[in-house]
């Protein structure tokens, strides 16, 4: 299907989400702004996000128009949103939680003025709960179709508590379409909601971006590596199981005593990570850097030996829809070790495009690290086919071209 080479001309749509970069070269995920970014030339787009301090309220960011809305003052006190994610927020801070009904009644006022001031008639919404159900409302007050994109956490978080499952349930039966970053996701939203449309569309990667050729020498200099680099990306929540990659470092080391691994993000475990690093006594081979840029977090991909994902099924049942960091490692044709839950089967294929080992498993992590450290033509051969893997499915073109297809069908039935 030809793409249209002008703004769609009945569209008016408004994205809402919670994950989203506050500023320029924020550490923050960008795949909901990303795929903005690629819309943004062909449809009327307003993203609206929570406010954190010193990010503007409104701005135009590479094209993409943000409105940030102010949920509790002073916002130097905002403490639900962002470093971390609100999930993990609720469950270490209680500021978080005082914060939690504020929250949703300034993300419903500033929905309906937005709904209303840039005479809406489209809805993209970013989880399903709170934002899938706000979205709901509007469709009932309103008339204005929605469509849910569920990245994992908001499915898996309270699954089992009735309200909340009816909630989601109510959320997707109302929806147009409900697509989802992985074929995991699909199975748990037909149990959540059968007879809704889904969509599996995965989370794309810039490969010109993260790419091999970000390689930076000087890297390894500044932190002092010369032995096998190993590389952690993600919030420190507990579903990324970068517990149990710790407890792994002590017997790698036994066999490769100058190995050390990085870490890069934030989040409420972290703590609790750089304790544990300590009892180990391994502060001088596990460094933490924290959130990096993306123009640094490319080099870090672009550097590493090897990318290690050690996620798992929290208490709770929250656990991996399909993380950026993989494909944008992969992208970087860095080879990857990763546990098989979720959505990680969709990118990691064992033996061909990288190592899957079971969640919980210290001694699993420790062998295959110690297997790619030993065997090049293998840690090769799966850096070769992970990148090939990556640019055949998950390049943000071909990402964005599906949604392009549902937002056009969308505009069309929108016409007088």
């Amino acid at each position: 299907m030809p793409k249209p080479s002008k703004p769609l001309s009945h569209l008016r749509v408004l994205v809402l989400a919670t994950t989203y970069p506050r500023w320029e070269k924020d550490s923050t995920p960008h795949f909901v702004f990303d795929l903005n970014q690629q819309l943004a030339p062909k449809v009327e787009t307003w993203v609206l996000v929570p406010h954190f301090e010193g990010a503007k309220y409104s701005e135009e960011m590479e094209g993409v128009r943000i409105t940030r809305f102010p949920y509790f003052l002073p916002t130097r006190l905002q403490r639900l949103c962002y470093e971390g994610g609100i999930l993990p927020n609720l469950k270490s801070s209680w500021l978080a939680r005082f914060q939690l009904p504020f929250f949703l009644i300034f993300q419903f006022l500033a929905i309906l003025k937005a709904v209303r001031k840039h005479k809406i008639n489209f809805i993209h919404c970013n989880w399903l709960i709170p934002q899938g159900f706000f979205s709901l409302i509007i469709h009932k007050l309103y008339n204005i179709p929605y469509i849910l994109t569920a990245l994992g956490g908001d499915v898996f978080s309270f699954r089992n508590i009735p309200g909340f499952r009816f909630l989601k349930s109510l959320v997707l039966k109302n929806s147009l379409l409900c697509t989802a970053n992985s074929h995991d996701l699909i199975q748990n939203l037909k149990v959540l909601s059968p007879f809704t449309k889904l969509q599996y569309i995965p989370v794309g990667v810039d490969e010109k971006f993260f790419n091999e050729k970000k390689f930076d020498p000087q890297l390894k200099i500044e932190l002092k590596i010369d032995g096998p680099f190993l590389l952690a990306v993600g919030r420190f929540a507990e579903k990324k199981g970068f517990k149990y990659l710790i407890d792994a470092i002590p017997e790698v080391l036994n066999e490769f005593p100058k190995a050390k691994l990085v870490f890069i993000g934030y989040g409420p475990k972290e703590i609790e990570l750089k304790t544990q690093v300590k009892n180990l006594n391994l502060e001088e081979k596990i460094i933490f850097v924290g959130g990096q840029s993306r123009s640094d977090l490319s080099r870090y991909y672009a550097t590493a030996d090897i990318f290690i994902g050690p996620s798992i099924v929290a208490e709770g049942g929250d656990t991996e829809g399909q993380p950026a960091a993989f494909i944008e490692a992969m992208a970087s044709k860095t080879a990857i070790i990763a546990s098989d839950v979720g959505g990680i089967k969709d990118m990691v294929k064992n033996g061909e495009t990288g190592l899957l080992i079971h969640q919980k498993d210290p001694k699993a992590i420790t062998e295959a690290i110690i297997t790619l450290c030993k065997d090049s033509e293998l840690k090769q051969q799966l850096e070769q086919n992970g990148k090939e893997h990556i640019i055949k499915f998950f390049r943000w073109q071909a990402v964005a071209e599906q949604y392009m297809d549902i937002y056009e069908d969308i505009d069309k039935s929108l016409k007088p």
